[in-house]
């Protein structure tokens, strides 16, 4: 498989370690703009740029028949808008706002505990993630997915950061030295608290899923999600 990487930071370049290691080929890395002579040698792209580069890139690959996966966050008002140019182009394309396997699982056990939790209203749910001082978006676009999760799973309406409301999701944002990204949902009672938490050890599993979800892309046509990827029934 060749690849090209939109983003060549500490996350681009471990998914070109994984890759090369699984024999694939990289035929552009880039943090910048890149050339049509080298993104139409690739069979598929995988964009872990910035916000700001996220959007023009995937619009660039679907233009010219590329496949994307992009695992970039704090892009999404774009979102439908590039849905629509992807459907337009007949194109491929993926997005996870987290490719780790662990924390594709993670998502389904949230969505699961938060139904089982919705009939006890003595319980107010809230978030916390907690990722390196580098990360631009916050809260983290893994902490948006679980709060969606749970709202589509229980009568929490919307989440904020700013002030603790009974129908909303509270969700707090740290940004430490050297965390690679931890996740906690958390129940709270006055008896008792409740806590699933997800921690990576490395970029390793955010980089497998990725390439994973590259593989599995080439050849197919339509918008897709890492419940696609990994066979997990919404």
């Amino acid at each position: 498989m060749k690849i090209a990487l939109f983003g060549y930071g500490k996350m681009g370049k471990t998914i070109e370690q994984i890759a090369l290691q699984k024999g694939h080929t990289i035929v552009l890395k880039t943090s910048g703009k890149s050339s049509l002579e080298k993104i139409i040698e690739a069979d598929v792209a995988i964009d872990f740029s910035t916000p700001k580069a996220a959007a023009s890139n995937i619009k660039f690959c679907l233009e010219h028949q590329i496949p994307i996966v992009c695992g970039t966050t704090g892009w999404l008002d774009n979102y439908d808008e590039i849905i629509n140019f992807c459907k337009n182009c007949n194109g491929a394309f993926i997005y996870a706002s987290n490719f780790s396997i662990g924390v594709n699982l993670f998502f389904k056990m949230n969505e699961y505990i938060a139904e089982l939790m919705k009939p006890w209203k003595g319980y107010q749910v809230s978030l916390e993630e907690i990722h390196h001082t580098k990360k631009l978006d916050t809260p983290s676009g893994t902490a948006i997915t679980l709060a969606e999760g749970i709202i589509k799973n229980s009568d929490k309406i919307s989440w904020n950061q700013k002030e603790l409301k009974k129908n909303n999701i509270d969700i707090t944002s740290k940004r430490l030295k050297d965390v690679k990204g931890t996740h906690t949902v958390n129940y709270h009672s006055e008896i008792d608290t409740i806590s699933i938490k997800h921690e990576a050890h490395s970029r390793k599993g955010f980089a497998l899923g990725a390439l994973l979800a590259a593989e599995w892309l080439i050849g197919k046509k339509g918008v897709f999600t890492m419940k696609d990827v990994l066979q997990l029934k919404s």
